[in-house]
Formats: C-alpha cells, structure tokens, sequence
C-alpha cells in the first residue's frame, strides 16, 4: 500500500483541539499514513508576527500529537528564511522525493474559502490534494458555492476511502465533513489573557507548556508548583 502523507501546516498558535480534530478526520476519511503537524515560522498571512515563538510553537505541536497514532510534529519550517508558503513547503516535499499525488494538504473550511489570496494561487492547488474538513459556521456542503470556479475539482470523501485510491492520482480538493470543536487560536489566547479557563480547548500538556513558560501574558508558575518532569523540561 503507498504510504499518504498528510500535512497540517499553520501558525499553531497556540495549537488547539480543533486542529487535531481536524487532522484526525482527515486520517481516517482519507487513512493516510502519517500526518505531519507543521508550525510555520513566519506566517505570510499575518500584519502582525504570533505571539509564541517559533520553537514554542513547536514544542507545543509535539506535546499535542504526542501518543497519538499516525500523527508527528515536524520543525521543517523553523531553519527556513523568509514567510513559510505551503507552495514552497510543497515544492520542497516534491525536491525530497515525495509523490504530490500521496500528499494531502490538511485546511479548515474558513481557510481555504480563501485561497484565492494564497500565494501563487492557483498554481498551488496542482502541487497536491487539498483536504477541507468543515469548520464551525463553514459548513463543507457550502464550499461549491462559495468557491465556483473550483467546483468541478471538489469531491465529498465518505469513509472509508480506501477503495479510492487509484481515481485520487489527479490532485483533487477533497472535503469532509466533520464535527470540529468550535475553537480557535485567538480564543485561547483571549481567554488566557482574560484569566479564563481554557480546559478542552487545548490538550493538557500544551496548556502545562503555557503556564510554565509564561506564554499568552500568563503567569509563570511558582518552582513548588511545577511538577519533576516540569523541572527536568526547564523553564527557558
């Protein structure tokens, strides 16, 4: 069987349940081989740079997939100069040796409604297949319509899809509906500056990270309070 790679790339910042969510429908719907979680280190999108560091960023993506199965974080993007375009990165997976016809390229339904702006649109939509899994208030069964001149490369994945492997050579966006948690980044960073909970919004570990290191505007916490494997981490 040819190994599929899936690729969930975005600022991460932080990362939260609603990637993972969507991450793992995409590697069950599509039953891809490894999903590669991918923090870009200067995200093109943004008049304003995120608020964590690249490598906190990045510790967080590993602490989030961590002991989750067929899901992996990758720091491709930190020694690279310059905005992190998922043409580029694309390009680069292509140069390695990987078949853009096995890599899956994974975005929410409120991302892609703009990928017209993206860069070197539409060329980009060629470099590999595009999985769109819904999002809260974006709705899959909307993308056609939002999006007219893509329609005709748009196809609704139902699990399994395995039997679909062979008709998958032509990059295709792929969409798939699914029950994401109604999370985003700026809301855990909000809640967080706010001395909010955000219990459920990110996994434990990545929420342990933030609170040790003082990300987001939170306190650092007391020595007493930090647990041995806290202290064996460090606190820089």
């Amino acid at each position: 069987m040819t190994a599929r790679l899936g690729i969930l790339g975005g600022t991460l910042d932080p990362i939260h349940c609603g990637h993972l969510e969507a991450a793992r429908a995409a590697r069950e719907a599509l039953q891809l081989t490894d999903v590669l979680v991918l923090p870009s280190r200067v995200p093109p999108h943004r008049a304003i740079q995120p608020v964590a560091s690249p490598f906190h960023r990045f510790a967080m993506a590993a602490l989030a997939v961590n002991g989750l199965a067929g899901m992996r974080a990758s720091d491709a993007e930190l020694g690279i100069s310059g905005p992190s375009y998922t043409a580029d990165t694309l390009d680069r997976l292509r140069e390695e040796g990987t078949d853009p016809a096995q890599i899956f390229f994974i975005t929410g339904a409120d991302a892609f409604a703009e990928i017209a702006t993206w860069h070197r649109y539409p060329e980009v939509l060629d470099l590999a297949h595009f999985v769109v899994v819904s999002r809260p208030g974006h709705a899959i069964d909307a993308m056609a319509r939002r999006l007219p001149a893509l329609a005709s490369r748009m196809r609704a994945i139902d699990p399994p899809a395995g039997r679909h492997r062979e008709s998958l050579r032509e990059p295709s966006i792929l969409l798939i509906d699914a029950n994401t948690p109604d999370v985003s980044s700026t809301t855990v960073r909000d809640r967080l500056r706010s001395g909010e909970s955000i219990s459920g919004l990110v996994p434990a570990a990545v929420e342990r990270h933030i609170r040790q290191h003082g990300l987001y505007g939170v306190t650092v916490r007391r020595e007493a309070d930090l647990t041995a494997a806290d202290q064996l981490h460090g606190k820089d």
